[in-house]
């Protein structure tokens, strides 16, 4: 049994809100379906998102990577080798960790299906439900306000607010946030790289001396500045979690070297896929660092797999799994679904998906 065809698919689809962040402002998801299909007709699925502002990767750099050097590379292989086909995806190309995770996920999809159980039994688990945060896209402090209460009245309790695109404005977006939502609910917050060390050491410590209780902030600085991240972390007493500044293993290291941060942001699509995701996870535990799985905005294709991992290796704070809840429309058919904060797993081989919806895509061949 061989892997007979790795096709790509294009594909993008509407959100029902604009999200918005200090790095972009999006209306689509924009993605890279991969589809591996074995001797049987088997398929398993993955995807690269188009993030040019945090991964640099585009759909057509994906494509090209896949459709030149990874697809002609599995095809003919055995799919059951799943180890080291995953191993050869990574070391066949530097860079393209969003291609790289679209097929370490499809991978991954196909040996489950053929073993014929869901991908969190494959990752040594057996959860169907896991639960999300949601995102407080970044705006003024009375929509924050009202997209708060909305989100809370629907069942979320862990609110993720975008901050840094205005760090004299921040406090006063805090605050309002939790004026709505009162002291139940946890607010965490990502600057995006949005701040400078002095703002963000400014802008976290006005929050802790007004008592608004903050769990974590994400990312304040630039992802290059791990000084600056660590001068942040030593001043304030708020959780700092790592994100952008980490993509792949050496990253986490240098972060744990230097006591940058007190947590760290897995995605698949920074890392490379599930493969590697569980190394960043383990090598964080073995460090006492927290963790949380986290996404870019992508479908139920890659929020499946974040979903899988965490209910298969579990994370220290609640993961960061609801890109797919922004699509007005999704363009998956089977695969997860939402129930108030839960992302539910279909108890279905692999993800579950049973195909990309045609209208949805425009086909690469």
């Amino acid at each position: 049994m061989t892997i007979a065809a790795v096709r790509t698919h294009r594909l993008t689809a509407p959100l029902h809100t604009p999200f918005v962040t200090a790095l972009r402002r999006t209306t689509t998801v924009d993605t890279l379906v991969v589809e591996v299909t074995d001797t049987d007709g088997r398929s398993g699925f993955g995807e690269a998102p188009q993030v040019w502002q945090v991964t640099g990767a585009s759909v057509d750099g994906s494509e090209a990577c896949v459709r030149q050097l990874l697809g002609p590379m599995l095809t003919g292989r055995d799919p059951d080798e799943l180890n080291a086909r995953c191993a050869e995806v990574q070391r066949a190309v530097v860079g393209n960790e969003a291609a790289k995770a679209a097929l370490d996920v499809a991978l991954h999809d196909l040996a489950a299906r053929r073993l014929g159980v869901p991908l969190v039994r494959l990752l040594g688990g057996t959860a169907l439900a896991v639960p999300t945060d949601v995102t407080l896209a970044a705006g003024e402090a009375d929509d924050l306000a009202d997209a708060a209460r909305s989100r809370h009245a629907e069942g979320f309790d862990v609110l993720k607010l975008k901050v840094g695109t205005d760090a004299a404005g921040d406090l006063d977006r805090v605050r309002a946030v939790r004026d709505a939502v009162g002291p139940a609910v946890r607010i965490r917050l990502d600057a995006n790289q949005g701040w400078t060390p002095r703002e963000a050491v400014r802008v976290i410590r006005g929050i802790e001396d007004a008592g608004l209780d903050v769990e974590l902030v994400e990312q304040p600085v630039a992802r290059w500045d791990l000084d600056g991240l660590a001068w942040v972390s030593d001043r304030v007493d708020v959780p700092i979690l790592a994100d952008e500044a980490v993509f792949g293993v050496r990253d986490l290291v240098e972060v744990i070297r230097r006591r940058a941060a007190d947590m760290v942001n897995v995605k698949l699509a920074k890392c490379g896929g599930l493969h590697p995701a569980r190394t960043l996870l383990d090598l964080a535990v073995a460090h006492g660092l927290g963790t949380v799985v986290g996404s870019m905005m992508e479908s139920g294709i890659g929020i499946g797999a974040a979903a899988s991992l965490v209910a298969a290796y579990g994370t220290t704070a609640v993961s960061d799994l609801d890109a797919a809840w922004w699509l007005a429309t999704s363009p998956v058919d089977g695969g997860i679904r939402y129930e108030g904060a839960q992302v539910l797993l279909p108890d279905a081989p692999g993800l579950g998906v049973a195909s990309v919806t045609e209208v949805k895509i425009q086909n690469a061949g």
